[in-house]
Order: C-alpha cells, then structure tokens, then sequence
C-alpha cells in the first residue's frame, strides 16, 4: 500500500513541478490552479486507499474467489 501511495505522490509531485515551470507567464495561473486540484484529487484517492484499503482487498479476493470457472468453490450473494 505504502508504494502505491509513493509512486501516487511523485507523479504528483513531479506534475505540479512541471507546470510550475511552465507558470513562469502570467497564463499560467490556471495551470497551477489546475495542478492543486489534481494535487487534491490525488490526495483524497491517496487517503480513501488509506482508509478502506483493507476492506477493498478483501472485496476484491472475494470476488477473485467467486469467479471460479471449475464451480469449486461456493459463493453466495451477499455482503
């Protein structure tokens, strides 16, 4: 988890550097507008994966295990 939440971070990271150079003109005002947004978005994700991590690898493995096509293993709707 903590990887995925690196590598998240310096693609970020390195988005916001980009366009802080590029804001060097005054259009690019937006652009920095832009990028702390997409700064926030990615933090949010960031922090729901923090969050419910656990429950939506579980989820996931679940429903790996249901998708069995030898019908051995026994899956029933629910949560």
């Amino acid at each position: 988890m903590t990887n995925i939440s690196i590598r998240i971070h310096m693609l970020v990271m390195s988005a916001i550097s980009s366009v802080v150079s590029k804001a060097q003109r005054q259009e690019g005002q937006d652009l920095i507008e832009y990028a702390l947004l997409g700064g926030l978005i990615a933090a949010a994700i960031v922090g729901a994966l923090v969050i419910w991590g656990t429950s939506l690898t579980n989820m996931a493995s679940n429903i790996g295990n249901c998708i069995d096509f030898s019908n051995t293993t026994p899956c029933k709707p629910g949560f």
